[in-house]
């Protein structure tokens, strides 16, 4: 598969989306492989949960950690499709459970990962929101305000994967809103991209569980192991 050809063109560089990137047979033994995970693993957070593995990344390097045997097969996906630069391979998955109704604020992912993300989508789609933030001036004492509009969305179907580069890293901030269900219209940019979907569907979520794979150039050398 060349991931290059699944170029996203109504959005600025760079997103790619691959549909039924993994099978649905894989999709069942990632969720019941996350539903089996130990509850004190999972990070409780106030709008989804989610789990480090690999490590936790941290300014100063990620101690590293073993990745689960089930992880491996598709962070080998990742590596085998050459999304990094040369020679930069995947260390590092989060994954996250949102639940209908849940999901996450506008947000840079920021400088500790290399910049490219890789995202499997499993069990529910979700609509990935991107923003351009700029600084308002106009107040009358000279001061600056954040404003926020919306550049463009993607749709991610079950299975799919998501790859982001460039502009779409480093500039424009992406989130999930907090709903239940998601009309598609003109503002997603990977219409034609998508396999079970179209303008004017009204598609309600389920549970979603997501493995974002990525690098984190900075590691300490102690490495540890996870059981």
């Amino acid at each position: 598969m060349i991931w290059q050809n699944f170029a996203v063109q109504n959005c600025p560089p760079s997103i790619y989306y691959l549909p039924d990137f993994i099978t649905k047979e894989e999709e069942c033994a990632i969720m019941q492989a996350v539903d089996k995970t130990p509850r004190p693993r999972w990070t409780q957070l106030s709008n989804r949960r989610l789990i480090n593995y690999g490590g936790v990344p941290h300014p100063k390097g990620m101690i590293a950690e073993d990745i689960p045997v089930w992880l491996h097969h598709y962070v080998e996906r990742i590596n085998q499709l050459n999304v990094y630069a040369e020679g930069i391979k995947a260390n590092h998955v989060l994954v996250n459970e949102y639940l209908p109704g849940q999901g996450i604020m506008p947000h840079l992912d920021g400088p500790l990962f290399f910049p490219t993300i890789t995202t499997i989508s499993c069990g529910s789609h979700t609509v990935l929101e991107y923003y351009e933030q700029t600084e308002d001036a106009s107040g009358q004492d000279g001061s600056g305000s954040l404003v926020r509009q919306h550049k463009t969305s993607v749709l991610l179907e079950p299975r799919s994967l998501l790859v982001v580069k460039d502009d779409m890293y480093h500039k424009y901030l992406h989130s999930i809103s907090e709903r239940e269900e998601d009309t598609i219209d003109a503002r997603v940019a990977n219409l034609s991209l998508v396999s079970n979907a179209h303008a004017g569907d009204v598609l309600r979520r389920d549970k979603r569980i997501s493995l974002t794979i990525r690098h984190v150039p900075k590691t300490s050398k102690m490495k540890i192991k996870i059981f």
